[in-house]
């Protein structure tokens, strides 16, 4: 296929005769074939339960014109080869289906799940999707049959999921099972709408859906989602919690309703308290101003040319690099003063750092709240503190306050533009020691912007409370109290030494400790 086809002519190439024979696409089939035999003995696709699909990867069709191959209805997924499998058009038409076999095989019939599996290419950009009946997948929606999530935190295999740390609270959405597996094509809509940080959602009474953008991304978090549901449901029998970062035991109360609560985390409140959830902005509520202007941008300023240059062929670095060309050509689209164009990489290492240091600089400069720049900004920092050459600063009534609200059964998360490793960086790393294991997650700029509401009701959603207004936020900046208050939460300013000023009439409540919250 020639790569220089525009879009529609892709397409159209993509879904002719002879490209449906190329060696493309009997690779994909050849690899759901192999899949579901892989699943068979895990018990995902037994029973002719379960189906797999993956798109046929071919870099000269853009991913949104890539066919897609599924495996068969009703079939026994073990025994299937090749030519068994459906080939199916971008949007979901039928272009190729198999040949019927005799008796005592059924009819050939394309899966169910297929209106499903489109949800996930078309709302995701999904590469490959597997949806499995593990018996975990189903036990663990029926701990708490009213519960809306999953969640889990402090557990090593959440690491695998996409967009997921250690001590990141992991957050799966659980739909309703219906008769038919396409009267779910609605809810698991909602469902992947609402959550747009989740790679899953759970089928109660029934199984998984998992994507990933290639075939490696959804196996390696369909394995890591059935070890983490298989793990609750024995720490369940144990009494273990799994929803709180120490893992203490479960009592009666949560057995009975609390455990996987449709919008009440564990722990997130307490008999004296209303609020179930607090959240903090970083920059002039937890620690200095001073801290991030005087010492962290410097820091990542000053070092910005020796990590590009010493990790420029890194898999991360490319990443970075990747994010900033984006931002970059946006910002000569728009004008942004300071923006350069970065060169083809053929131009050369040394041309592109260049450029980039120079763009980088000016971001930093301008204190521009860009995913791109605060990524790069983190990496760099990591470095610092594993050198000690930096140390995460915060307020002396910080460390008090965090453990209080720990101990009171209260979760703690942040909101910061600086990235989440950064976020993890600082509180891993202070003077009074690891802050982090009195935080439940962490929240940057891929949530959206600090000043914009729909961030905050984005936020309200993955911690599942009942009403926004059960989240407390506390921030230095008037413009994110109001956005945060427009969606609903309750909010206090934080005033600090060097933080800006407000406008007269803010109307919110100030404090200058968290020891008057």
């Amino acid at each position: 296929m020639a790569c220089g086809c525009g879009g529609g002519e892709a397409t159209a190439a993509a879904e002719s005769e002879a490209y449906l024979a190329s060696e493309a696409v009997r690779e994909a089939r050849e690899q759901v074939a192999e899949l579901c035999r892989l699943a068979y003995p895990l018990g995902w696709v037994s029973g002719t339960g379960g189906s797999i699909t993956v798109k046929v990867h071919d870099p000269a069709v853009p991913l949104a014109d890539q066919l897609i191959v599924m495996s068969p209805s009703g079939v026994q997924k073990e025994r299937m080869v090749a030519e068994d499998m459906y080939v199916l058009s971008a949007d979901g038409k039928v272009l190729s289906a198999p040949a019927a076999k005799p008796w005592p095989n059924k009819p050939p019939k394309c899966t169910d799940c297929a209106p499903l599996f489109m949800k996930a290419y078309q709302m995701r950009g999904a590469g490959a999707v597997i949806h499995s009946h593990g018996i975990e997948t189903c036990i663990a929606t029926m701990l708490d049959p009213g519960a809306k999530e999953f969640r889990m935190t402090h557990m090593e295999m959440i690491k695998a999921i996409k967009g997921h740390g250690y001590r990141d609270e992991l957050v799966i959405p659980i739909i309703e099972n219906a008769s038919y597996e396409y009267e779910l094509t609605d809810s698991i809509s909602e469902a992947i709408a609402a959550y747009p940080k989740a790679t899953a959602v759970l089928v109660r009474n029934h199984g998984i859906f998992v994507w990933g953008d290639s075939w490696i991304s959804a196996k390696t978090q369909a394995e890591s989602y059935h070890y983490l549901l298989d793990a609750a449901i024995k720490l369940y029998h144990l009494g273990v919690d799994w929803t709180t970062p120490e893992h203490g035991p479960i009592n009666s109360v949560k057995r009975q309703g609390r455990i996987l609560s449709p919008g009440t985390p564990n722990d997130c409140h307490s008999a004296e308290s209303s609020k179930q959830c607090v959240v903090l902005d970083i920059e002039g509520t937890t620690t200095p101003i001073s801290f991030v202007t005087d010492v962290l941008f410097p820091y990542a300023r000053d070092n910005v040319r020796k990590h590009l240059t010493s990790t420029f062929d890194s898999e991360e670095t490319k990443e970075d690099i990747k994010l900033l060309r984006s931002q970059i050509e946006d910002d000569l689209r728009n004008g942004t003063v300071g923006a350069v164009p970065v060169p083809p990489d053929e131009s050369g290492k040394e041309e592109i750092i260049n450029s980039l240091v120079a763009n980088i600089e000016s971001m930093i400069k301008a204190d521009r709240k860009i995913t791109s720049l605060k990524q790069l900004q983190g990496h760099i920092w990591r470095t610092g503190f594993e050198k000690k050459e930096l140390q995460g600063v915060v307020f002396e009534d910080v460390p008090e306050a965090l453990k209080n609200w720990h101990a009171s059964g209260i979760k703690v998360y942040i909101y910061s533009s600086g990235s989440r490793e950064a976020q993890r960086l600082l509180f891993g790393n202070t003077m009074y020691g690891d802050l982090r294991q009195f935080l439940c997650g962490y929240f940057d700029t891929t949530t959206g912007n600090k000043r914009e509401t729909r961030s905050y009701l984005e936020i309200s959603q993955s911690l599942g409370v009942d009403n926004p207004s059960h989240i407390l936020f506390i921030t230095d900046v008037f413009q994110e109290a109001v956005a945060a208050k427009n969606a609903g939460f309750e909010v206090l300013i934080s005033i600090r030494p060097g933080n800006g000023a407000l406008p007269e009439n803010h109307g919110f409540r100030t404090i200058k400790s968290f020891s008057e919250t």
